[in-house]
């Protein structure tokens, strides 16, 4: 015999209400944590900016002396000499060795450069805050997809619970319909198309079984686990920002790490423009070290030396075009910002929306329930005493099911656009 099934209803109406998790559940927040230290794509990130940090040194270091030591062998074919005249007689006598070693260890240390290595700096340390932007929006994407995936995981929960409760009344429906038939109470069509019902209802459990084991794969694979690890998660989301429309996208204009890597990269190719058109002015540098050379003709073999030298590019026909063409690469950039602020407005006006929707939509699938629970019911009355039919319990059930699965998704999505909205304003 059909009943209304209250305790599953009653489950099913408090699927968003904070209970006391199992020991060896997983909330959201630690699926985080496990997310950002396992996850490939952060740690990718990380990378990264570990990368624009020796990029930085690299920088700096360009403020440092640069130490030179070489060294080396000549074999001359003849022996290098000199010729004069003494008294208006010719004479030549040898200078150097045919085969000699020599050896330095020069030190350089720039003087003035013009600002380049000032902008190479800045430009660094731009470049550097805008991969230590881009590893914040990299978790906030990991993140966002992990949440995806949890709710993923507890909707194909419910559904597959709702499925199995729809198989049950249908099994308690066969029951009636058969003890009807014994009695030639109804005709054999009504047995034909219960046992129809059920094995679809049946089948549906399969496949909810299907997408539930798919869901908990997807899961796991974000957070570097087994496929096959068991999932199991409490129902517990953080709560609704409590800005108004207006001041949600304030905030996400001054929080999206996305804007802020933007910016720092604009800076950084400002910053190495700069230092390419710095390139040709004046390059002052002192040089020190000492030099050894292999000479028995020579008074002294080795010595040391310090000299300040300029080096200035009076022309070049590159420096120009390539200082312009990294400054066309921030308007690039500039311009893709702008595109970005509007999108992220967009986002956030669109999550917001779905989140009063959703929210609506859970007030009125919460009231469906019950009056489909109530259908249910008095249907299923009706068609024991005769006054109705089995088509009319059959899509009592459908409403039943169908308000639970209703209910169960407003649910879920007024859940997923929250996250989404704090995603939106880089606050998730």
């Amino acid at each position: 015999m059909l009943t209304n099934n209250k305790p599953l209803c009653a489950s099913l109406i408090s699927v968003l209400v904070t209970t006391a998790p199992a020991v060896s559940a997983e909330t959201l927040e630690e699926a985080w944590n496990s997310a950002i230290d396992n996850n490939h794509q952060i740690k990718a990130a990380k990378i990264d900016t570990s990368a624009a940090e020796e990029q930085l040194n690299s920088a700096k270091g360009q403020r440092l002396p640069e130490l030179n030591v070489s060294s080396g062998y000549t074999q001359r074919s003849e022996t290098p000499g000199a010729v004069t005249q003494i008294d208006g007689r010719t004479a030549q006598f040898n200078t150097q060795q045919p085969g000699n070693m020599d050896a330095q260890a020069i030190a350089t240390l720039p003087i003035y450069t013009g600002g380049r290595i000032s902008h190479d700096i800045n430009a660094a340390e731009a470049s550097l805050q805008a991969a230590q932007h881009n590893e914040t929006t990299a978790q906030l994407d990991i993140k966002m997809q992990v949440a995806e995936a949890y709710i993923a995981v507890l909707r194909a929960e419910s559904s597959l619970q709702v499925a199995k409760s729809h198989v049950d009344s249908l099994k308690a429906h066969v029951v009636d319909v058969n003890n009807l038939f014994d009695q030639g109470m109804v005709a054999r069509n009504d047995v034909l198309a219960a046992n129809v019902e059920l094995v679809n209802a049946e089948q549906q459990v399969v496949q909810a079984g299907n997408r539930l084991d798919i869901a908990k794969a997807s899961y796991n694979r974000l957070l570097d686990r087994n496929l096959e690890d068991e999932v199991k998660l409490v129902k517990q989301f953080p709560e609704m920002p409590k800005e108004d429309l207006k001041a949600l996208n304030n905030d996400a204009l001054k929080q999206r790490s996305e804007l802020a890597v933007l910016t720092r990269q604009i800076e950084s190719l400002e910053q190495q423009a700069q230092s390419v058109k710095a390139g040709v002015l004046p390059q002052v540098a002192i040089n020190g070290g000492y030099q050894y050379q292999e000479n028995r003709y020579q008074a002294a073999e080795s010595m040391w030396l310090v000299n300040a030298g300029v080096k200035w590019k009076l022309f070049d026909g590159s420096t120009r075009h390539q200082s312009d063409a990294i400054s066309r690469q921030a308007i690039s950039l500039k311009e893709q910002r702008d595109d970005l602020t509007s999108a992220i407005g967009l986002q956030v006006r669109q999550a917001w929306l779905d989140y009063q929707e959703a929210q609506k939509r859970v007030a009125v699938t919460q009231q469906a329930i019950e009056q489909a629970e109530e259908n249910m019911r008095v249907t299923t009355d009706s068609y024991q005493q005769g006054l109705s039919t089995n088509t009319d319990v059959l899509k009592a059930e459908d409403l039943r099911t169908t308000s639970h699965d209703n209910f169960n998704n407003a649910n879920y999505d007024a859940a997923q656009a929250a996250l989404r909205l704090r995603r939106a304003v880089g606050v998730l």
